[in-house]
């Protein structure tokens, strides 16, 4: 089982001084306001316990797919600004991945002149074969290419095998670089509920610290299988799509809070979304999307004022049960009336542009 740093067990309640950037990462030089790193963490702010160390987190974290992949200059700046608005907020769980475009380099943004790049609980992923059987090279050079363009200068806190690709070879690669230092822990993750059979077996046997699966009010099928495994065998539980990238917003639009969500001081649609999912046992840390900078301190608010239990979750269920469209939002578009404009949709409208071959269903 993960045994934390003292400087990972000490940062994450705002007591940590920040590093100073030596090692030479490719926004060092990044321009911005100089702002303190000193946030500290609310008594009242809602924590979970990463199983087997004394590293307690924030309930809800930042997730970057897509949102933070963003290429011209003024949408950059908002995405520094969704951070600085999310680290204020008390957020200190970021978690990215080389397949997310920019997201590495725009999150630097902010982190940097800040000087809170080391200070952040960062969970990344690795996405990499190699040039042979058991090839460690593109691994190895995916993580040196994440800790330059982060400005990192102190292991990267988790680090995960995507989508459980090339599982076999990446998870014992993590298990050498958590030995070494390289990194703090390791872990696996997955969005497809189609997966969450193998996912569930790696948590089992990999001896991994972190699972991180999708799970939200509208996809539920992760109770079966992934959250009861980590529960046994003591690993920590990351969500993504928690709000289901935007289509459970579509589905209320403007619809007003049911009048119970006032009882545990709900005030938007995305606290009853995220209180929904951390309010499970097994959850340690949702990680919901967003552009927007408002969207993250509101996001974070959900960390605060009681948690349903039990009875009160099925009820929240229950009501958007009542709500038309709720059964079939899983099937809607991501990111509904959103354009994220980045290197990773870039680079798939040039595919696209070769060939008028589509997958069967897309839109």
């Amino acid at each position: 089982m993960w045994q934390p740093t003292r400087r990972q067990a000490l940062k994450i309640g705002g007591l940590g001084a920040a590093a100073t950037v030596v090692g030479g990462g490719v926004l060092a030089t990044a321009t911005g306001p100089a702002e303190s790193p000193v946030a500290p963490l609310t008594d009242s702010m809602i924590r979970k316990n990463v199983p087997g160390t004394e590293i307690s987190l924030p309930a809800v974290g930042l997730g970057t797919f897509q949102t933070f992949d963003a290429l011209p200059e003024d949408a950059r700046a908002v995405r520094a600004d969704v951070l600085r608005q999310f680290w204020a907020a008390g957020g200190r769980v970021v978690d990215v991945s080389p397949l997310y475009g920019l997201a590495e380099e725009n999150i630097a943004r902010y982190a940097v002149p800040a000087g809170i790049q080391n200070d952040l609980f960062l969970t990344n992923k690795i996405w990499s074969t190699g040039d042979h059987l058991w090839d460690e090279s593109h691994a190895l050079r995916s993580l040196q290419t994440s800790m330059q363009r982060l400005s990192r200068t102190t292991p990267i806190d988790v680090m995960q095998c995507h989508s459980l690709v090339n599982v076999e070879t990446i998870v014992p690669i993590l298990h050498a670089w958590k030995a070494e230092g390289r990194i703090g822990g390791l872990g696996v993750t997955h969005h497809d509920p189609a997966y969450f059979g193998p996912l569930s077996r790696w948590v089992q046997t990999g001896d991994v610290d972190f699972v991180q699966t999708r799970y939200s009010i509208a996809e539920r099928s992760a109770e079966e299988h992934v959250l009861p495994v980590a529960a046994d065998n003591g690993v920590a539980v990351l969500v993504n799509m928690p709000l289901e990238k935007g289509r459970l917003h579509q589905l209320v639009a403007d619809r007003p809070l049911p009048d119970f969500a006032g009882d545990l001081g709900i005030r938007t649609w995305s606290q009853y979304f995220l209180k929904w999912v951390i309010s499970h046992p097994t959850v340690t840390v949702a990680l919901p999307a967003t552009s927007v900078p408002e969207h993250a301190a509101d996001n974070m608010d959900a960390c605060r004022g009681p948690l349903p239990d039990a009875a009160m979750r099925a009820k929240m269920v229950e009501h958007m049960q009542s709500i038309p469209g709720f059964d079939h939002v899983t099937r809607q578009p991501w990111y509904p009336e959103k354009r994220y404009p980045g290197a990773v949709n870039r680079a798939m409208a040039a595919i696209q542009a070769r060939s008028s071959w589509r997958p069967a269903g897309a839109v």
